[in-house]
């Protein structure tokens, strides 16, 4: 499967609206002064930096090299690592993470890593795309890709969990649930579908050859268009959030 790149430069232009929608599950964290924090899935380091303005020691890891060498341009303690494999042992008080949970599929073993990650009673708060996440988009662009013959659902990189699911999971790991909420949530994007899909479906447009990508992408955005484009121009990504806070139990 090809794997999706994230080019920092690109993603602050087409995917922006990630951070500033993010900001309520900072809410929710609830960050205290002097808490050590991880920052799972940091990206270029938007997020990261409001949480070292509260006051918290930040630990900031993502998978791409790329994304970390913008957060560390901020100055920030970001590193480069798997969230699948998290090298943590229990020193943190509290996981965060915004938009970056559904990349990772092997949910076990993220939410394995976290648990080690924290200290007795340490918090785990975060939002990713749920069931039904961007359902019109993956329609559209598994019968374009279908039309060459091609499966999409081989090379589908997401993973969008129901609330039970992902609850089941985090309870098995001794996770005890504060707030469990799947929700709606239709995206205003900065520009274009074919940008959305430029940012976000590279694991998709990369079964065609080069050449023949900005037609496949093209292609998508005009089957989408009397769906998600409204009659101010402005696209709407059919967005669905699984947003929790779970904590582990005190020693």
């Amino acid at each position: 499967m090809y794997e999706q790149t994230w080019d920092p430069n690109r993603y602050i232009q087409n995917a922006s609206f990630v951070p500033k929608l993010g900001a309520p599950l900072i809410d929710l964290l609830a960050p205290r002064p002097g808490e050590r924090v991880l920052d799972l899935g940091c990206g270029d380091g938007a997020l990261t930096e409001k949480l070292v303005a509260c006051g918290c020691t930040v630990v900031g890891v993502d998978g791409s090299a790329d994304q970390i060498a913008a957060a560390v341009k901020r100055g920030l303690d970001a590193r480069v690592m798997n969230g699948e494999a998290l090298e943590f042992d229990h020193e943190f008080d509290a996981v965060f993470s915004n938009a970056a949970l559904h990349w990772m599929k092997r949910a076990d073993a993220v939410i394995d890593g976290v648990r080690r990650a924290l200290k007795p009673g340490g918090r785990f708060v975060a939002e990713m795309g749920g069931f039904g996440c961007v359902a019109k988009v993956r329609a559209a662009l598994t019968a374009a890709l279908a039309r060459r013959r091609i499966d999409a659902q081989a090379l589908d990189p997401w993973y969008f969990p129901t609330a039970e699911d992902y609850g089941g999971r985090l309870r098995a790991q001794g996770f005890v649930i504060d707030s469990l909420l799947l929700f709606d949530r239709p995206t205003e994007l900065p520009g274009s579908l074919t940008a959305w899909l430029e940012t976000f479906g590279e694991p998709f447009t990369s079964a065609v050859p080069a050449g023949e990508r900005d037609a496949l992408r093209q292609e998508v955005e005009a089957a989408l268009r009397p769906a998600l484009c409204g009659a101010d121009g402005i696209w709407r990504a059919d967005y669905v959030r699984l947003r929790f806070a779970a904590h582990l139990a005190s020693a």
